[in-house]
């Protein structure tokens, strides 16, 4: 899963493991978009046990804990969502109703990690199930960052023989076309997955640089 933007805002998938938890509050959605594709292909269904998270990998299985009640519900991640700063996941109906929530619409809760489902599983997978699934979910794939882009070559080999080598990282020049014409960016690349390169980042040695997914 790419990174993704909603309303200006760009999301980027996490790496988790299993026994991970988050706090914050939750909320449900149900009748508004019953039937209707969520942001994995499937159809919302607001009977089954899923949930929308902001960076979840897809298919995790999450433990929603309403802190209220003390009541526990198991969910599968296949959405995105909600898109408001508060709220930290949003629920399917049936699964609200597990944790008493349809009447206060938001509850605070607790989330755990309890493992990650195959693609194309769409079930709730048994205690015994989860502990075969891996224990770790990662967002696979190469990524750089971009710490140049200029409308000749000469700055970009410039940017290129300054800062390559930095911290180890090697950085390649792309020669990209696109709608402001012919553009050079220079890319910092060696990372060996999203969190490594979004954690270099945020060391704030390279100013308005960005996360780019290598293909």
């Amino acid at each position: 899963m790419r990174p993704y933007v909603v309303h200006g805002k760009k999301y980027y998938p996490q790496v988790v493991s299993v026994g991970d938890t988050f706090r914050g509050n939750a909320s449900w959605y149900g009748p508004n978009f019953h039937g209707k594709y969520t942001s994995n292909g499937e159809r919302y269904n607001m009977w089954a046990m899923t949930a929308a998270h902001k960076t979840l990998p897809m298919n995790t299985i999450v433990k929603v804990t309403n802190r209220r009640n003390g009541k526990s519900t198991v969910v599968r991640i296949n959405d995105r969502g909600p898109f408001v700063s508060t709220r930290i996941i949003d629920l399917s109906k049936a699964a609200a109703s597990k944790i008493s929530m349809i009447g206060t619409g938001t509850a605070p809760v607790t989330l755990e990690v309890l493992g990650f489902e195959g693609k194309g599983k769409r079930s709730i997978p048994t205690k015994k199930e989860l502990k075969k699934l891996p224990q770790k979910m990662s967002m696979t794939g190469k990524y750089a960052i971009q710490i140049g882009s200029f409308s000749k070559i000469q700055g970009a080999l410039l940017t290129q023989e300054k800062y390559d080598n930095t911290d180890g990282y090697k950085t390649i020049i792309k020669d990209v076309d696109g709608d402001d014409g012919r553009m050079f960016k220079v890319w910092l690349t060696g990372f060996k997955g999203e969190q490594e390169a979004r954690d270099y980042k945020a060391n704030g040695k390279f100013r308005n640089a960005f996360i780019v997914r290598e293909d």
